[in-house]
């Protein structure tokens, strides 16, 4: 049975955390739960595909994957809307009309096409000039009148203050825009428009000490082993682009790497750019308080301060110890609190809570 978007049916963003997807899986279960919905016979259902989605995105390795596999798919999908908009424009190019201003510029798209070797109005049976053959023929026909012919090639040439009905100037000046304008269509023109392949969807899992030193870690990538920097900046959920390091495909552009950072499973949580750690503390440390220490992310010791009467979860922030922003600052590390008992049962604990419960004072 196929499974709709997981992040979809928690409703929960694509970079969400898991602290976020857990959160919204237990008040979604609670909703759709079919004890609360006796009434409605697609309450299993929803029950059911809300517990497959949380079950594949609590898990880091099948997350990974489905992002995967979401990626590529949003990949063939871009390549086939390209091909479809490709055919497209052909289709179009072919039924387009010459523009109006195609025939005054025919001229000069001659004297380009000339240039560059090539006479673009030039058809097989036709010659270089097709009006040489309009030309009227030199000889003289039978019985013309030879006075008739000369007065009519002695045409008076026109003064500097006359015109014939052309203006020469102006039209000069036009032709040599025209054959600039051709030139410069023709050079870009000759230059095949180079389109890119498609991006290469990536996952790299690093550390919190990867983060920290902001390295490059290497990714190999089907033989070839690709170098991400972690700049500050960098969290759980950071895409890094890399240019010209994705898909070849002959005659295509080569697209580029676009490398999703996973953060490797540890005792630290990321949460944007601060990290989270837990703190077991027993229950007379809850309640009177104390004082203890925690190792950093960076191997150091921390001393933290657990504040008297500290329920579980109680949340101790650190300044200043988490990831690198890209302004230069850092998270904090945000210390979690949980109560624990001791490996054997204690027997004035017992006592001692069992007074609480039942009204009786030692």
């Amino acid at each position: 049975m196929l499974m709709r978007d997981p992040y979809a049916v928690l409703g929960v963003k694509r970079d969400a955390g898991q602290e976020e997807i857990k959160a919204a899986w237990r008040v979604l279960a609670k909703s759709v739960h079919p004890d609360q919905n006796q009434d409605d016979p697609f309450a299993t259902v929803r029950f059911t595909e809300a517990g497959r989605a949380y079950e594949l995105l609590r898990d880091p390795e099948r997350r990974s994957k489905y992002d995967r596999a979401h990626r590529e798919a949003e990949v063939r999908r871009e390549m086939e809307l390209r091909r479809m908009e490709q055919m497209r424009r052909q289709q179009s190019a072919r039924k387009a009309q010459p523009e109006p201003a195609a025939a005054a510029a025919e001229g000069a798209e001659d004297m380009v096409s000339r240039i560059f070797g090539v006479d673009a109005r030039q058809q097989p049976g036709k010659t270089a000039n097709p009006s040489a053959s309009a030309q009227p023929s030199s000889a003289q026909p039978s019985g013309a009148s030879p006075q008739r012919q000369t007065s009519a090639k002695a045409q008076p040439e026109p003064t500097a203050g006359e015109t014939d009905g052309r203006a020469p100037s102006p039209r000069r000046t036009v032709a040599a825009a025209d054959i600039f304008t051709g030139i410069i269509r023709r050079i870009r023109g000759s230059r095949a428009t180079v389109e890119k392949a498609p991006d290469l969807a990536l996952d790299v899992t690093v550390t919190i000490a990867d983060l920290l030193k902001q390295a490059r870690v290497p990714l190999d990538v089907n033989g070839e082993t690709l170098r991400v920097h972690l700049a500050p900046g960098t969290t759980e959920g950071t895409s890094i682009r890399l240019r010209e390091q994705g898909h070849r495909i002959n005659d295509l552009r080569r697209g580029d790497a676009v490398v999703t950072v996973r953060v490797a499973q540890g005792p630290f949580r990321v949460d944007g750019f601060d990290l989270r750690a837990v703190l077991p503390v027993t229950i007379e440390d809850a309640v009177l308080g104390c004082e203890t220490s925690i190792e950093g992310p960076e191997g150091e010791t921390l001393a933290v301060t657990v504040p008297a009467w500290s329920s579980s979860d109680q949340v101790i922030r650190l300044e200043g110890r988490g990831l690198f922003d890209a302004e230069g600052g850092r998270g904090h590390l945000l210390v979690e609190t949980r109560l624990q008992l001791w490996d054997k049962p204690d027997a004035k604990m017992i006592d001692l809570m069992r007074s609480l419960r039942e009204g009786l004072y030692l």
